[in-house]
């Protein structure tokens, strides 16, 4: 730069052209390109450049990637694919270098080009994200749901055991309710959990219980084209920050609960950074959305799948490939199903008849042992070899009532075990393991004892049993106190003093 600025001031001075290129030792046209332009124009090229071992083979090349545009993604011709076909099939002499640049040039100019996009306050958009956790002791794959506000990038962030329907009304639920308030549209993409159809004419057909969330909360809802997560790029980042911010080291918790609430802590903790490019807080620019959000209604959505089912012969309803057990007495019958993400809940006529856990493994049966105690009790010689029972985890006071009522009643001392184990239909284990803890130390081995103990514990009243139903246990015998006893008693102290 300094010799271009040396020949251009000479030449300026009245040194021609002859004279500066023998001055400063350069050619002519150098010295009249230097005169042409002020700066350094540099290399201009006029022509393309010629690839005379490649040309010839470039429309087979062209061919062949453009058939590729039908195949799967993962099923297409790589540059060294293509160049061992080229040396295999056409002849092709040249080296693997300009195969491979030429593909990187062609698909760099095939690139989608993006239009920035502003946000209005009071609109959001949703995904679901996957990450491994460590939730009571056992390692396994997390769901996360995440709402992100574009405009204020304010986010909220809840984990789930499956990402299935309930997951998505459930995680938006608990992000309104972290909010306090309710977007006015939200763009997703078209998880078959909320889209059961993409309509030839681009419409969506929604899924029923989507369908029903929307229609409770009044949401616009809008969706991004399929495979295009660039349709709605802030909650895909926001998803990729989570990932990477919240999930690493791997989460260790003991519920799923203890780990959303560290999730939603991790959310208001957020709202204090301020991003590149802005000058306010996230939480500042929340205010804005909040402005712009509707509020909540009055009663939040049932967030559960809802189904139908019969009891089959073993007293067990089947939902989503897993068994669930109900109440022997309602064998045979139809009944509704509520799935929530935690729990399944089993109704019959308008009544709830069973809570359980939740399962998301497969081919699997969850039993409560007490709905088949009545079953259990007619049917006597089942007890040690019925399944719902194995692996019920009693305090060890149960098994001392169950040996000493069998020793002392046989076969009838089983039957009212059973009995005592009834009573957990109506009361709690602390209760009854407290009673039966209290009639083995009174020696009172029997159901009527039992529940009677248990009763007086509820009702905290003192115990009153009748022996006459125990005669294995010693009597006192106590007789009417009488008034000359007592003058008897005071009689004899007066000759004793005397």
């Amino acid at each position: 730069m300094e010799l271009y600025l040396r020949v251009r001031q000479a030449c300026a001075t009245g040194m021609s052209q002859r004279q500066a290129a023998k001055e400063f030792n350069i050619s002519r046209d150098t010295v009249a390109k230097m005169m042409m332009f002020s700066v350094p124009p540099g290399y201009r090229r006029t022509a393309a450049v010629k690839r005379p071992k490649l040309d010839p083979f470039i429309p087979i090349i062209e061919e062949w990637l453009e058939v590729d545009r039908l195949m799967p993604r993962k099923q297409r011709h790589t540059a060294k694919r293509v160049f061992d076909r080229l040396r295999e099939e056409c002849g092709f002499t040249g080296g693997y270098t300009i195969i491979k640049d030429y593909i990187r040039e062609r698909e760099r100019r095939g690139q989608e080009v993006f239009v920035p996009l502003s946000h209005p306050p009071g609109h959001a958009q949703a995904d679901f994200g996957e990450a491994m956790v460590r939730i009571g002791g056992v390692e396994q794959k997390a769901h996360f749901f995440v709402l992100d506000l574009p405009h204020s990038d304010a986010c909220y962030v809840r984990a789930y055991p499956a990402a299935v329907a309930e997951a998505w009304v459930d995680g938006h639920i608990h992000a309104y309710s972290f909010f306090e308030a309710v977007p006015q549209s939200i763009v997703y993409d078209n998880d078959r959990c909320l889209v059961a159809k993409i309509l030839p004419d681009g419409t969506r057909k929604r899924a029923s219980l989507f369908s029903g969330f929307l229609s409770h909360y009044l949401i616009r809802d809008r969706y991004g084209r399929p495979g295009k997560g660039n349709d709605k790029g802030n909650v895909e980042g926001l998803v990729g920050y989570c990932r990477r911010n919240f999930m690493v080291p791997m989460p260790e918790f003991a519920t799923w609960d203890a780990f959303n609430l560290w999730l939603e802590e991790q959310c208001e903790r957020r709202q204090l950074d301020v991003l590149r490019g802005e000058s306010e807080t996230i939480g500042e620019r929340l205010q804005r959305d909040l402005a712009a959000m509707r509020p909540l209604p009055a009663a939040p959505f049932d967030a559960c799948d809802q189904a139908t089912g019969r009891v089959s012969s073993q007293s067990l309803v089947r939902y989503k490939t897993n068994d669930y057990s109900v109440p022997v007495a309602y064998g045979h019958q139809d009944v509704s199903i509520r799935a929530y993400i935690h729990e399944v809940v089993i109704g019959c006529r308008g009544e709830v008849i069973a809570r359980h856990p939740r399962c998301w493994d497969r081919d699997e049966i969850v039993f409560d042992p007490i709905h088949y105690l009545p079953l259990i009790e007619q049917k006597i010689n089942a007890l040690d070899q019925a399944a719902p029972l194995q692996g019920w985890d009693l305090p060890e006071e149960f098994a001392t009532l169950r040996r000493l009522m069998e020793a002392r009643m046989n076969r009838h001392g089983r039957r009212e075990y059973v009995q005592v184990l009834r009573l957990l239909e109506t009361f709690d284990l602390v209760d009854l393991h407290a009673a039966v803890t209290q009639a083995l130390q009174m020696g009172a081995i029997s159901f009527d004892a039992v529940k009677h103990l248990l009763l007086c514990r509820v009702e905290r009243r003192p115990p009153r049993l009748d022996l006459d139903c125990y005669p294995y246990l010693p009597k006192a015998r106590v007789e009417k106190t009488e008034a000359r006893s007592y003058m008897q008693l005071l009689s004899g102290n007066a000759e004793g003093a005397a």
